[in-house]
Parts: C-alpha cells; structure tokens; sequence
C-alpha cells in the first residue's frame, strides 16, 4: 500500500515545502480563478516529473505566468511562448505551456457562461473520478486521469486529499463543512 501524503509529510520540518503545501494548500477550497488556473496550471507541468520539482519552481511559474493573471495568460500569443520556453526556471514544455494558455482560454469561456470556474465545477460537483475525468478532457487540454485527479482532490472536490486523523482534514472540515459530500 502507498503511503498518504499525510504520512509522508507527519515527520517533516515544518519548513519542508511539501510540509507546507499538505497544511495549508493541499484539498483547501480555491474559490479564485486565477488561483485555479494556477493549481491547474502547477499540475499539468508535474505529469512525468516529481511534485517537488514543481514546488521549488512554484515562484518562477507565477513569475513567468503574470502570477497565473487569467485574462493575461488566455492572451498569451506565440511571443510569450517563445519567453517562457526559454525560461529555465519553470518546465519548458512546449506542449504543457500551450495547454496552461489553451486552459486559460476555456476558463474565460466558462466565466462568460458560469460567472466563474468554480461555478462551473460546482454545477457538476458532486462527480466520480471517471467522470471528472471525463469531462475535463471534453472541456481542457493535458488533462488525463492522474491530472485531473489531483487538480480536483487538491482544491477538494475529490477525497482522500488528508487522512480523517489528519489535523488539516479536520481544518478543511470547517472551512468547508460541504467537502465530504465528494465522491
């Protein structure tokens, strides 16, 4: 059996990034679309690569990404590709970059129809993993099943984010006392 995120992150400093982002970040509820397209953004660049990575470069992305600004981002023309494929601080992926832009678009679209991302998740919410997946690979770019799994379990609207016995599940709890209501 895996070990949880919960129990990889109990006996580390508490200035370990990973530390940090399982207790304050990690299943919290996102209600910014700039913050979502970031957590989107952060986990498709992760795909083939090791979380950590993507933690030590959080500050870049945002650097990089006009702080994941969506209208800046869904405007992005093939100049700003070429700037941020040549930025050796975030994941040159040419593929992974055009998905956070092409990403950024359909957010934008959904805004216009749902008043926001997070509506848009809300009007599906509650939906099996398979379904999730489903359906963001109609609607998104680079999103398969691992993706969107911990897109969706990282901002709470998929379980198993934190243990029950965990402290921070029971922070989330009260934050967002809807959040068991997932699938």
């Amino acid at each position: 059996m895996a070990v949880s995120y919960c129990e990889y992150v109990k006996h580390l400093d508490r200035n370990d990034l990973h530390k940090i982002y399982h207790d304050c970040e990690y299943g919290f509820p996102i209600h910014d679309d700039n913050l979502l397209l970031e957590r989107l953004a952060l986990e498709i660049n992760q795909a083939g690569l090791n979380w950590t990575i993507i933690l030590k470069k959080k500050t870049n992305f945002h650097n990089a990404f006009n702080n994941f600004d969506l209208n800046k981002v869904a405007a992005y023309k093939e100049k700003h590709i070429e700037r941020l494929m040549s930025d050796a601080g975030i994941i040159r992926n040419r593929l992974k970059i055009n998905a956070v832009i092409k990403n950024a678009e359909k957010i934008k679209q959904l805004r216009k129809e749902f008043g926001s991302f997070e509506d848009w998740l809300d009007k599906y919410h509650p939906l099996s993993k398979d379904e999730w997946v489903k359906l963001f690979k109609k609607n998104f770019t680079f999103t398969g099943g691992e993706i969107v799994n911990e897109f969706l379990m990282s901002i709470g609207y998929l379980p198993n984010a934190h243990e029950p016995s965990c402290p921070v599940y029971k922070k989330i709890l009260k934050l967002n006392p809807a959040w068991r209501r997932v699938k």
